[in-house]
């Protein structure tokens, strides 16, 4: 009996230890298992690990919130070597013989209560240990994966890892390359994972990071991008997504002992959560929303009537082509505010538009205004398959290979369609003036049917961009608007064709039609036998021969017409 009451005894106090200490911001973890806290600056935390099991050598412990920082560190006063601060930021204890239990502190600097969620992960001594052979960052052994964002571009860093070592062993030197027994050998793979689309929850983010912290469930969840050799940069970079959660891995990976270890996951949305206008909550200017949702309207009009009005058509392509031109000069070589270069590159393209009427109805050169039609079409063509996973391959980072491939695409539609110049107009016409529809519908409902313009503009503005991956969601809002945009394609091209199925293929030009009737005014005049007299003389003369007519009876022989 007593001997029962001696193994009992321990266990009750062990769990009445674990409430006294949680009540005073002490919370035990236990090993892969997420641990959702509420922190704020009154309140820091200590996190406790127990029972840990002598075959693991080491422990990756790793805290997450939304956008607000936090404070990890190993002793209770944090110091530059020992500690880390960020959304995403995590720590790597390295243990020793007979250790059985480690110990983390947590605090912000945020007055208001956070939910964050904590991780621990252990490893072996055979996995390789992450951020190890470090050079760069404060941290000696650094298994954080940091991240910089801008309006092109978002780029990932993190250090080199080493091989795995036994409790209290001494680790493999990081700078000595001895072939296949060094860190040399170990790879790195880099995952990407994207958050629902809209989607601005940290409860979600939350629990979607789950996904992208321990080994299986990286391999499982996310999309692997490429893989580097410790030879290579250990940096990457992608296309930013303004509002679009997504969440960065790298698992590396020693190919000898086939095992792996992860860092930890960041996360980005590529905007601003605190910022008084234009975060993340309300992305997207008004000003650019009044811009292309009269783009949408002018584009659906041009959808089903486009070669039925065909100076609004060429108005359109003038428009599309001198404002794009623009907006890339804008901000190529000014600093002009968003609003200032959307303001000059409208008015630049309604000065293209009326240019290249103006060009059609003074000359009438069919050709040439298609050629600029099939031209739009052609480069929105390019922009698509440069939109698939084709774009992503390394060939297509250089930039000479992707701009020579992109021109021989975009001149091959028009090259290929221009002895067919009416099919050519309504195809131009219904899927150009389709897209822009889409773009309106994008500045108010997130879809990635965007990018397919926005990366070749991004690609044309900013030099870096060539090495960044280009990969975007495809969700349920992407396959909504996929199915709306190929329904107005094929009805505005079978409309457009129907009702011009009788008519000619083009117009004549405006200008041959004044120029006629204007000679025709001219011949008129100087030929009396093309002369009309006035209505008040026609009307005169009627009013003669009816009085005349019933004054008399006319003979058999005479009869006298009216003057109509």
């Amino acid at each position: 009996m007593m001997r029962g009451w001696g193994v009992i005894t321990p266990l009750v106090l062990l769990q009445l230890g674990v409430l006294c200490s949680s009540a005073s911001g002490l919370t035990e973890v236990s090993m892969g298992r997420f641990t959702d806290v509420k922190l704020n600056r009154s309140s820091p935390m200590e996190f406790i690990l127990q029972n840990i099991p002598s075959n693991v050598s080491f422990i990756l412990f790793q805290v997450h919130s939304q956008y607000v920082n936090v404070t990890l560190s190993i002793d209770k006063t944090p110091t530059i070597n020992d500690s880390e601060t960020g959304s995403d930021t995590g720590l790597l204890t390295v243990l020793r013989t007979n250790q059985t239990r480690a110990t983390w502190y947590l605090e912000t600097a945020n007055p208001d209560p956070l939910l964050a969620s904590a991780v621990s992960i252990p490893y072996t001594e055979r996995d390789p240990i992450p951020g190890a052979c470090n050079l760069e960052f404060n941290l000696d052994t650094d298994p954080n994966v940091y991240l910089q964002y801008n309006l092109y571009e978002t780029v990932i860093k993190f250090a080199p890892a080493n091989l795995g070592h036994a409790r209290d062993a001494t680790p493999q030197v990081c700078d000595v390359q001895t072939g296949q027994e060094s860190r040399w050998r170990l790879q790195y793979d880099i995952y990407q994972y994207f958050l629902p689309e809209n989607n601005l929850n940290d409860s979600v983010l939350l629990a979607h990071l789950q996904k992208m912290s321990a080994v299986p469930q990286i391999s499982a969840n996310g999309m692997k991008l490429a893989t580097l050799t410790s030879s290579d940069r250990t940096t990457m970079s992608f296309s930013s997504v303004p509002g679009q959660g997504v969440i960065y891995n790298v698992v590396v990976r020693d190919p000898v002992l086939n095992t792996f270890a992860a860092y930890v996951p960041v996360h980005t949305y590529a905007c601003n959560f605190t910022s008084a206008m234009d975060n993340c909550a309300t992305l997207g200017k008004v000003s650019t929303k009044v811009f292309f949702t009269f783009c949408g309207i002018f584009g659906l009009f041009i959808c089903f009537f486009g070669h039925r009005f065909l100076k609004i058509d060429f108005f359109s392509v003038g428009f599309i082509i001198f404002g794009f031109l623009m907006f890339v000069l804008l901000t190529k070589v000014t600093h002009l505010n968003h609003d200032a270069r959307l303001l000059l590159t409208a008015l630049t393209g309604v000065f293209g538009g009326l240019l290249l009427v103006g060009y059609w109805w003074r000359f009438g050169c069919i050709y040439l205004c298609v050629l600029l039609v099939g031209l739009v079409l052609g480069f929105l063509v390019a922009a698509i398959v440069f939109f698939t996973p084709l774009g992503d391959y390394s060939t297509f980072r250089n930039d000479s290979v992707f701009w020579l491939t992109f021109t021989c695409i975009a001149l091959i539609v028009p090259a290929f369609l221009l002895p067919f110049p009416k099919v050519l107009n309504i195809l131009s016409c219904s899927v150009v003036g389709s897209y822009t529809v889409v773009l309106a519908i994008d500045s108010y409902l997130y879809t990635s049917l965007s990018y397919i313009t926005l990366n070749v503009l991004k690609r044309a503005l900013n030099r870096d961009f060539s090495t960044a991956y280009s990969s975007v969601p495809f969700q349920k809002n992407d396959f909504i608007i996929i199915a709306v945009w190929v329904v107005l394609i094929v009805c505005g091209m079978t409309t457009q064709f129907y009702r011009e199925r009788e008519r000619p293929a083009f117009p004549p030009t405006p200008y041959a039609i004044w120029k006629r009737d204007r000679e025709r005014r001219i011949t008129n005049i100087l030929d009396p036998s093309y002369h009309t007299p006035p209505f008040k003389d026609r009307l005169l003369a009627n009013l003669a021969w009816l009085r005349d007519f019933f004054r008399k009876e006319p003979s058999l022989g005479e009869r006298t017409p009216l003057l109509l």
